[in-house]
């Protein structure tokens, strides 16, 4: 599936320079929004319609024009150095082919305004990589010079700030994750560079993972989105902003995606104090749980997520993780997917003791774990090679040199050279390391013969693989 950013191309227009300013980190602030509570569209009739609650949010939505310059290069010729005397003759009278020159692109956005001082709340993508940035407000159509505040490529969000000299109107956030799939909402934006648009449709679903990145965690709405709506409110039928208007579905109408304004929460406090995001970091290497999975470590079906990799001296490791746990609830959270706990252990504050409720062996325990920074990650590394090999499960495999072990966690695996077609080995790849079978450390190749030996033809074999520096668990079904 293709997704689209939706900025639109704009008119040439009037623009100043923007200048970015990042508070001190030693400046605590106050929360600079207002929050608008829960609100609920059961006793809402849409025959009514939405225009008092248009009049409510309307000026304090605004346009965003944008200009990014870009400064000429020379493209080096190909052919080298040229003596013909006629080359500085064409030069005089058609330029210089080699030299492309600067280049302006201008955009078209929209945002909203978030504190009477004049705090704006857009995406990224819509004012990345700009030179000068105007932001025209609703009620009386001026222009004003917008800075920008902090911006998060990850959770495409940007905070601007404009100084209009006056007390502005904003909009009040509501709770994302009160919100219901089927409830109302309605979006404000400038489609097309049509100002002050407004789409009304229903929260579609919840949690869409589009491909973005590791923090997908969008509300799908079939409100109408179109290029130039990117940054703009969805509101839901109280006029809480529960949503930034981000992306559509390049192929499909009525599909479009907004980041949830709890996400813009934690960016908008986090920019203010730190300066930037500060996410949360557990260290640790996940999957997804199969229904194979599942059934090999002997759940009744797919429910959290697998650690497969616990890092040395990561916040994990110092809280008792351990390699084979699963992982169903983080702080007041339930764990379903890796993307829940990405996001989930995202959000939450490096330094903070979180309950993380894990499955160990059947048994359910819940561990404590202070949080630690995603800056400070640590990276592991293995560059195996291989010795004499033999034939298992339609793998070929190849024993470690005591370098090559001296490396690995436990300084046991064996190397996977060759796969044949017909292996049901279909998650492993040649390079692959397998530590474990069944749950066992394997220090050779016939020590990992020796392990499969004793398994059943027909029953599941539960590999742990080391792929680069990422671990896995794969299940294999032994003919």
């Amino acid at each position: 599936m293709q997704f689209r950013y939706i900025i639109s191309a704009a008119v040439t227009l009037a623009v100043v320079l923007a200048y970015v300013h990042y508070p001190s980190a030693a400046e605590k602030k106050a929360q600079i929004w207002t929050d608008g509570g829960v609100s609920s569209s059961a006793s809402f009739n849409p025959m009514q319609g939405f225009s008092a609650l248009v009049k409510q949010v309307k000026p304090a939505v605004v346009n965003i024009a944008t200009k990014i310059e870009r400064p000429g290069q020379r493209i080096q010729s190909r052919r080298g150095p040229s003596n013909d005397p006629f080359d500085d003759l064409f030069r005089h009278f058609f330029g210089d082919p080699s030299f492309v020159p600067p280049q302006k692109r201008n955009s078209l956005g929209s945002g909203f305004i978030i504190s009477a001082d004049g705090h704006i709340l857009t995406n990224n993508h819509v004012v990345k990589d700009a030179t000068e940035i105007t932001v025209k407000l609703s009620a009386d159509s001026k222009e004003l010079v917008a800075k920008v505040i902090g911006t998060d490529e990850k959770y495409d969000l940007a905070l601007l700030k404009v100084d209009a000299g006056e007390v502005l109107p904003f909009v009040k956030f509501g709770d994302s994750d009160q919100l219901e799939v089927g409830e109302w909402v309605v979006a404000i934006g400038s489609p097309f560079g049509l100002a002050h648009t407004v789409t009304a449709g229903i929260v579609s679903a919840k949690d869409r993972v589009i491909g973005a990145g590791p923090y997908d965690d969008f509300i799908q709405t079939d409100a109408s989105i179109n290029p130039g709506n990117s940054g703009g409110p969805l509101f839901d039928i109280s006029g809480n902003v529960v949503g930034i208007n981000t992306a559509i579905h390049a192929a499909g109408q009525g599909i479009g995606f907004a980041v949830p304004v709890n996400m813009a929460k934690q960016f908008i406090s986090d920019v203010l104090n730190y300066g930037k995001v500060s996410r949360g970091w557990l260290g640790i290497g996940i999957q997804d749980l199969t229904p194979a999975l599942a059934k090999s470590l002997g759940l009744s079906s797919p429910r959290g997520v697998l650690v497969s990799q616990v890092n040395p001296g990561e916040p994990a490791e110092k809280g008792g993780m351990k390699q084979g746990d699963i992982i169903i609830r983080l702080g007041n959270k339930e764990i379903d997917s890796v993307g829940s706990l990405t996001r989930t252990a995202g959000m939450t504050q490096p330094g903070k003791t979180v309950d993380v409720v894990v499955i160990r062996n059947g048994k359910t325990m819940t561990l404590k774990i202070t949080m630690g920074s995603e800056e400070a990650k640590s990276e592991m590394a293995s560059s195996p090679t291989s010795g004499a090999s033999v034939q298992v499960l339609g793998l070929t495999l190849g024993e470690l040199s005591k370098r090559d072990l001296a490396k690995l966690p436990g300084g046991k695996g064996v190397l996977v050279q060759e796969i044949d077609p017909s292996s049901t080995a279909t998650d492993l790849r040649p390079g692959d390391v397998i530590l474990e079978v069944n749950r066992a450390p394997v220090s050779s190749v016939s020590a990992f013969k020796a392990a499969v030996n004793k398994i059943k033809s027909g029953d599941s074999v539960l590999f742990l693989v080391l792929r680069g520096s990422n671990f896995f668990y794969s299940v294999v079904q032994k003919p």
